[in-house]
C-alpha cells in the first residue's frame, strides 16, 4: 500500500461503469434458503393431519373424555401416523444417519430415536400386540419439533453473499491500448498480463496495474482502509477495483484475472469461512446426553420388568415410554424460542445477528479489534487545528477557504465546509476556479487570488510558515492545507477523520469488562496513533493490507483466545470471517455485512458492548430453558421405568403427555419473559 501524505486536489469518483455479474462463486444461500421453506411446508402439512390422529387416537380420548370408533380406524389412524413419520420425520431421520456417520450424536439423534420407537411400536399395537399405541405422541413431536428447527434457522438465516459484492468491484470493461496507440474497449476477462490501458478520470481501475504515464488520486478506501484518496504517479501500483479520480493515466497490467488483489481476497474470505468451526449449542449437548440415558434405562427397563411380569408386551410398552418421553418437545423449543426472542429484542436496538453460534460465544471475548475509519471514526474530516498569521481571524481563514472548497469535491473539502457551517460561515463567490495536479486549488474570491495549497507547493515556491507547528500537527497523521490570499500566507488549517462520539464510551465500557481493545487499520501509523490516543486502546496495528489482518487477527486469538473484529470496509471482510466474531457497521460496505456475524444497524461503537451483554443474557435465559426442559426428563425417564412401582406409583403415557405439555409451556412463557 502506498502512504504517501496526502495532498489536497480535487476528486471527482464518478461511477459510471457496468459492473460484472460473476456467477462462479456460489454459496449454500439459496439451499438454506429452500431448507427453511422445506421445514415450513412440513409443518404445516403434518399439523393438518395431526388433528385427526389426536382424534383417533384412543389415549387422547380417554384422557379428554369422549369415544369415537367405527370400522378400520386404527388403519386409519396407521396411515396418517405413517405418512406423517415418513414425510414430517424425514429432516429428522437423515440428520440421524449423518449425526451417526460423523459420530456426533445429537438432537437429530435423539428425534430419530423417539420417533422411530414411537412408530415401530404403536404399529405393532394395531397388528400384532395388544397395548396403547403413541401415533398421537409421534405426530405432535414431529410438529413440534419441525417447527422448533424452522424458528431456528430463520432467525438465524445467514446465507452471504460477500464473494459476489467483492467481484462486483471489478468494472466490466477496460481501454485497451494496441500497439498502434488506438483505444478499443474490450471485456475486463479479456485483458492480459502485459497490456496497456486507459483509465479515464473518475472510472473504476479494472485490474491490477502499474502507471507508465499520468498522475491521479485514487481513492482505495473501500480495499485498502486509506481514508482519503492517495496521489499515484508514475511507476505506482494500482489496485483493481478502485477509483481513478482527476487524472487520466496509461498503465500496463501486472495481475491480470484470478492473479489480481481482489480475487486473493476473495480466497480469503472463502477460506476463513470454510474454516470456520461450527459450535454446538446447550441443547445438542443436552439431547446427546438424553440420547445415551434413553437407550440405557430403556433397556434396563425392558429386561427388568421382562424378570419381574414375565409379560413382554408390558415390559416392551414400559421401554417405549421411556424413550419417548426422554424426547420432551421442551427441549426442541427451549433454544429456538430464545434465540427468536434474543433475536427480535437485538433487531429493536439495531443488532442484526446472522451467526447465533457465534453471537452466543461473545460472552466469552478476551479481545474486540476496530478497525479505524467507519467504525471508531466517522469516516468524514473536520477541521480540528487553525494557525493564523498576524492580522488575519478564524472568519477570515473560513471565509476564503470554504468559499474556494465550496467548488471542489475532493473529500477533505466536504470537511472544511461542515467546519465553516458550524461556525455560520457566509459563503462567497468563486470564479476562475482550477486545480493544482498533486498539489491544490485556485480560484478568484471576493476579487482577490486565493489558493489551498499543500506543503509541497509552500516548499517549491520558498513561502515560510510555523514549521514547528505544522510538524507536530503532521506527527499526528492530520492533512495539512495552507491558505494565500494573493499569494499572502493567511494561516494553515489540519484536518482528521472525525472520532465517533461513542467511541470512547465504548472502550472505557469494553475495559471494565476486562475485555482489551485492539484498532487494526490500513492507514498510516501516525493517524492510527492519534486516532488511538484519543480513545485510550490499549494497542495499534496500522497500515496493514487485508491479509495481513487475517493474519494478525490468526495471532491476537492465540493471546486471547476469543476475540471479535468490528469494521466495515472490504478490507476487513478476511478479518471478520476470522475472528471468532464478526461484526459489520451497518454503514459500511455489503461484502463487511456479508461477512459478519452480527451488523450494528446504528454504526455505533457503544452497540458492541450491547452485543456481549445480550450474548450473556441469552446464554443464561437458554440455560434456564433447558434445565425446565431437563427437569421433565428428571422427574418422567425414572418414574416411567417404574423404580416407585413398588408403592403404586408409575407415570401411565397420559399423564406423561400433561407434565411434557407443562413443561412445554413454561419453556415457552420463560422464553417470553426475556427482555435482554
Amino acid at each position: 500500500m502506498n502512504n504517501q501524505k496526502v495532498e489536497h486536489n480535487e476528486h471527482h469518483p464518478e461511477q459510471n461503469n457496468r459492473e460484472h455479474n460473476h456467477s462462479e462463486h456460489n454459496h449454500d444461500g439459496h439451499d438454506h434458503s429452500a431448507m427453511i421453506l422445506e421445514y415450513k411446508n412440513k409443518f404445516f402439512i403434518s399439523l393438518i393431519l395431526t388433528l385427526p390422529i389426536l382424534i383417533l387416537s384412543p389415549m387422547i380420548q380417554s384422557f379428554l373424555g369422549f369415544e369415537l370408533s367405527f370400522w378400520g380406524d386404527s388403519y386409519l389412524l396407521f396411515a396418517l401416523a405413517t405418512f406423517v413419520f415418513l414425510f414430517g420425520g424425514k429432516p429428522f431421520l437423515k440428520g440421524s444417519l449423518n449425526e451417526i456417520k460423523n459420530r456426533n450424536l445429537g438432537m437429530m439423534t435423539l428425534i430419530a430415536l423417539a420417533i422411530i420407537v414411537a412408530y415401530l411400536y404403536s404399529s405393532l399395537t394395531v397388528f400384532v400386540l395388544e397395548g396403547s399405541n403413541f401415533f398421537w405422541e409421534l405426530a405432535t413431536l414431529i410438529d413440534i419439533m419441525l417447527i422448533g428447527h424452522y424458528i431456528e434457522m430463520k432467525s438465524v438465516l445467514s446465507a452471504s453473499n460477500a464473494l459476489e459484492k467483492l467481484v462486483q468491484l471489478i468494472p466490466n470493461e477496460a481501454h485497451l491500448i494496441d500497439t498502434n496507440g488506438d483505444v478499443t474497449t474490450v471485456d475486463t476477462d479479456e485483458v492480459k498480463t502485459g497490456d496497456k490501458l486507459l483509465i479515464k478520470p473518475g472510472e473504476k481501475i479494472p485490474v491490477d496495474c502499474i502507471i507508465i504515464e499520468g498522475e491521479s488520486m485514487v481513492d482505495e478506501s473501500m480495499l485498502t482502509g486509506e481514508s482519503v484518496p492517495v496521489t499515484k504517479i508514475k511507476d505506482d501500483q494500482l489496485i483493481g477495483g478502485s477509483i481513478n479520480g482527476q487524472g487520466s493515466l496509461t498503465v500496463k497490467v501486472n495481475k491480470a484475472g484470478k492473479e489480481g488483489y481482489i480475487y486473493q481476497v476473495i480466497d480469503l474470505v472463502k477460506e476463513a469461512q470454510e474454516s470456520k468451526s461450527r459450535t454446538q449449542d446447550l441443547s445438542n449437548k443436552a439431547a446427546r446426553l438424553l440420547f445415551y440415558v434413553a437407550v440405557t434405562v430403556g433397556i434396563v427397563t425392558f429386561i427388568t420388568w421382562t424378570i419381574i411380569s414375565k409379560d413382554i408386551s408390558y415390559a416392551l410398552e414400559r421401554m417405549v415410554t421411556v424413550m419417548v418421553i426422554a424426547c420432551p418437545h421442551a427441549l426442541g423449543l427451549a433454544a429456538p424460542l430464545v434465540i427468536a426472542r434474543s433475536t427480535a429484542i437485538s433487531a429493536k436496538n439495531g443488532l442484526l445477528i446472522r451467526n447465533r453460534a457465534n453471537f452466543e460465544e461473545a460472552r466469552n471475548l478476551g479481545a474486540i479489534v476496530f478497525d479505524k475509519t467507519g467504525t471508531l471514526t466517522k469516516g468524514t474530516f473536520v477541521v480540528t487545528d487553525i494557525e493564523l498569521e498576524e492580522g488575519y481571524t478564524e472568519e477570515d481563514l473560513f471565509k476564503y477557504a470554504a468559499s474556494l472548497e465550496s467548488k471542489s469535491s475532493h473529500p477533505l473539502s466536504l470537511g472544511v465546509l461542515k467546519s465553516a457551517k458550524d461556525k455560520n460561515i457566509k459563503l462567497l463567490s468563486v470564479k476562475d476556479f482550477n486545480s493544482i495536479t498533486g498539489k491544490g486549488i485556485t480560484g478568484v474570491v471576493n476579487e482577490k487570488t486565493v489558493h489551498i495549497v499543500s506543503p509541497g507547493y509552500m516548499k517549491e515556491n520558498g513561502i515560510e510558515y510555523n514549521l514547528d507547528k505544522y510538524k507536530e500537527l503532521s506527527s499526528q497523521g492530520k492533512t495539512i492545507s495552507f491558505v494565500l490570499i494573493d499569494n499572502d500566507l493567511i494561516g494553515f488549517y489540519a484536518l482528521a477523520d472525525e472520532i465517533r462520539e461513542s467511541a470512547i464510551s465504548a472502550v472505557e465500557q469494553l475495559q471494565a469488562m476486562d475485555i482489551k481493545t485492539i484498532m487494526l487499520t490500513g492507514d498510516n501509523k501516525q493517524v492510527a496513533n492519534w486516532v488511538s490516543e484519543q480513545l485510550g486502546l490499549d494497542e495499534v496495528y496500522a497500515e496493514v493490507l487485508p491479509h495481513e489482518k487475517a493474519e494478525i487477527i490468526k495471532e491476537i486469538k492465540t493471546r486471547f483466545n476469543k476475540v471479535a473484529m468490528t469494521g466495515d470496509g472490504i478490507n476487513d471482510a478476511p478479518a471478520l470471517v476470522t475472528a471468532d466474531l464478526g461484526i459489520a457497521v451497518g454503514a459500511g460496505t455489503d461484502v463487511a455485512i456479508d461477512s459478519a456475524d452480527v451488523i450494528l444497524v446504528r454504526s455505533d461503537p457503544n452497540d458492541v458492548v450491547s452485543i456481549i451483554r445480550l450474548s450473556k443474557s441469552t446464554y443464561k435465559k437458554m440455560k434456564q430453558n433447558l434445565w425446565w426442559a431437563a427437569g421433565y426428563n428428571i422427574v418422567t425417564i425414572p418414574l416411567a421405568a417404574g423404580v416407585l412401582a413398588s408403592i403404586g406409583l408409575i407415570l401411565s403415557p397420559a399423564v406423561g403427555a400433561v407434565l411434557m405439555s407443562l413443561s412445554t409451556v413454561i419453556v415457552a412463557f420463560n422464553a417470553r419473559l426475556f427482555k435482554g
